[in-house]
């Protein structure tokens, strides 16, 4: 078409960089942060993002170059490449993505050996604090990628998560610092290259902790630097902001990797499905390691809005910080909901006003529902993956179901919806014949993907990113029904994967625990249901001729080699059932641990003393 002009007038790359910067112009004077008695409005926060990036550029994080690596002195920077370039651009985020070697065929790459793209990453292992918040943009406006580490991982686990991602900087809670000192000594005995230590301090912080191996404070890092810094700004809309894993496996992390787009589409498309409206006050009970917090560490500033900090979930706090900061939105796993729904009289706060809350994960119990919606709380279901950068999809609510009683609400509830704004199609498909199955609530297949939402890739792993984009559409591992109304519901999981708490659990990984003990022969691990947790890993047993341990020696065993929610908190001893063929028939388990029933009875109201005991016996 005659007359048009693409340029960097009117083509800008997205990135939520510009949320921060939007909030700060707008709205400068209004809160953006609370935490305890700390108080920053937009100014503020913007100020110390700047300063913070500006430090990080002192320390030689940044976007990097493409550099020479033998061949002379050759070099190609790769902050030279025009951002209206998307070819280029695109190519060289590529490389960053899933490693120069796997991108480049091998006849092209003798002759471009000299060429590699270096990203530099930023990890981090905190809870929900402002210095998290602050990362979140301070890190991508130096050029880096942010890392948000697990922070209930051991540290082996996060070791392995360091040495995969190549962190350059590590900024660590306090209270985390002796995992972090156990990981980066682990990483010592490998020979490899240690990142930087960064302390993150809070106001309950003792002078009693221990300084050796802290190379920087947070808040003195952040004061060397300077608030005129020049944001270095994405040159294409693909290159990577921030990288999640999935798993912490020794074998084979999953670095799922989202660029400035979809974190910038995502948190504007969580931010309609939670309607949420300008000037918002947002509770942070969902982990900001989780998808980056469901990318509403960006969509709050998208909409002005407050971020309530908060370190510790227990339904107090989240009352008391409720009625104190009049909060309106907020998120959590449906173990929180199970936490607020059976708190004490003496926890609980009368609301005088609605909190719309996300979850996701497993549906919550109608007796829950109606509980929380008793208790002043509008509950929207999404379901998501860290591939689909957060929410996927979500259950849209339609007027004519408010008159339903609360079993029906609850029943389509559970049903995990429509596309997410952004996602451009989900469907449910026969994996081997990529045909859709018929929309009658009844015929199962695999839930699929295809939009502008899903992640970049897997980090240093091509192999299983084309596996995960097969045939043009994202593969969940989900299995799920078509409703008439186009509705899809999860009815199971390809992948044997637990989901306790809102944490997923790999059976694969306990198993290859169980399997280190002597005395064990054959090992399969599947869910259990429980009420509290939503599910709890249920391990079965075969024990070697000669051979004895009991329960609780088994369970001892793996907690003292996994994080203490990977660990069975069931343990039983059985002859496996098997095929023909030898495999074990992990269906048949599966079918034994549901008839067990919950692990967990959540006590009634005014209970929370047994919900406290139970928590503890299974977190401790």
């Amino acid at each position: 078409m005659e007359g048009l002009l693409h340029c960097s007038a009117n083509s800008v790359p997205l990135s939520p960089i510009n949320f921060l910067e939007r909030a700060a112009k707008v709205c400068r004077d209004r809160t953006s942060v609370v935490y305890g008695s700390l108080n920053y409005n937009w100014g503020q926060t913007h100020q110390r993002c700047l300063k913070l990036a500006s430090s990080l550029a002192q320390l030689g994080v940044s976007r990097g170059d493409v550099i020479a690596e033998n061949r002379g002195l050759f070099k190609f920077c790769y902050a030279s490449v025009s951002p209206n370039n998307s070819i280029l651009s695109k190519f060289f985020c590529t490389i960053a993505i899933v490693g120069f070697d796997d991108i480049i065929p091998s006849k092209v790459n003798e002759s471009l050996m000299p060429l590699r793209v270096i990203f530099r990453q930023v990890a981090t292992l905190a809870p929900n604090i402002p210095s998290m918040y602050e990362l979140h943009f301070a890190v991508p406006m130096a050029g880096a990628i942010l890392c948000t580490l697990n922070s209930r991982l051991d540290a082996n686990m996060v070791s392995v998560l360091l040495e995969h991602s190549q962190a350059k900087v590590f900024f660590v809670d306090y209270q985390l610092l002796d995992i972090a000192r156990g990981a980066l000594d682990l990483l010592t005995e490998r020979a490899k290259k240690k990142p930087i230590l960064v302390m993150i301090m809070d106001s309950d912080c003792t002078s009693t902790i221990d300084i050796t191996s802290i190379s920087y404070e947070y808040e003195k890092l952040l004061a060397v630097g300077h608030n005129d810094f020049d944001i270095v700004r994405p040159h294409s809309e693909l290159d990577p902001i921030s990288i999640n894993y999935t798993s912490g496996t020794t074998s084979r992390p999953k670095g799922v990797v989202f660029s400035h787009r979809s974190a910038y589409l995502n948190s504007l498309a969580t931010v309609l499905l939670l309607q949420m409206s300008l000037f918002p006050v947002y509770l942070w009970n969902v982990p900001l390691f989780h998808a980056n917090g469901w990318c509403l560490a960006w969509g709050v500033a998208a909409q002005f809005g407050t971020n309530v900090c908060l370190r510790k979930v227990s339904a107090k706090n989240i009352f008391d910080n409720i009625v104190q900061h009049n909060v309106t939105y907020m998120g959590g796993a449906p173990t929180v909901l199970n936490m607020i729904a059976n708190s004490t009289l003496t926890d609980r706060k009368k609301l005088n006003h609605k909190v719309a809350v996300l979850t996701g994960g497993s549906p919550p119990p109608p007796q829950i529902l109606s509980m929380m919606e008793e208790n002043g709380f509008s509950i929207t279901h999404m379901y998501g993956l860290t591939e689909t950068c957060g929410a996927g999809t979500f259950c849209a609510w339609r007027p004519e179901w408010d008159m339903l009683p609360i079993e029906e609400k609850s029943k389509i509830k559970a049903r995990q919806g429509v596309p997410n704004l952004g996602m451009e199609e989900i469907d449910v498909k026969d994996p081997s014949t990529m045909e859709s199955v018929p929309a009658d609530g009844k015929t199962v297949g695999e839930v699929m993907f295809r939009g502008n939402t899903l992640m970049s890739g897997y980090f240093k792993d091509l192999k299983a990113t084309e596996e995960a984009f097969k045939d043009g559409w994202f593969h969940s591992g989900d299995l799920a029904v078509k409703h008439s109304d186009g509705y899809i519901e999860i009815k199971d999981r390809l992948k044997d994967i637990i989901v306790s708490g809102g944490e997923n659990i790999s059976s694969i990984e306990v198993e290859t625990v169980l399997y280190s003990h002597p005395a064990v022969l054959e090992a399969a691990v599947v869910a259990r249901p429980d009420d509290l947790w939503g599910q709890t890993p249920c391990a079965y047993l075969k024990l070697k001729d000669g051979f004895d341990a009991d329960v609780e020696e088994i369970i001892n065993f793996c907690r003292d080699r996994l994080p203490h929610f990977m660990a069975p908190k069931t343990v039983i001893f059985l002859d496996m059932p098997k095929t023909s063929t030898g495999k074990i028939q992990k269906f048949v388990l599966r079918e034994k641990a549901k008839a067990l029933g919950s692990i967990s009875n959540v006590p009634s109201v005014g209970s929370i003393s047994n919900v406290l005991s139970v928590s503890n016996k299974l977190y401790a």
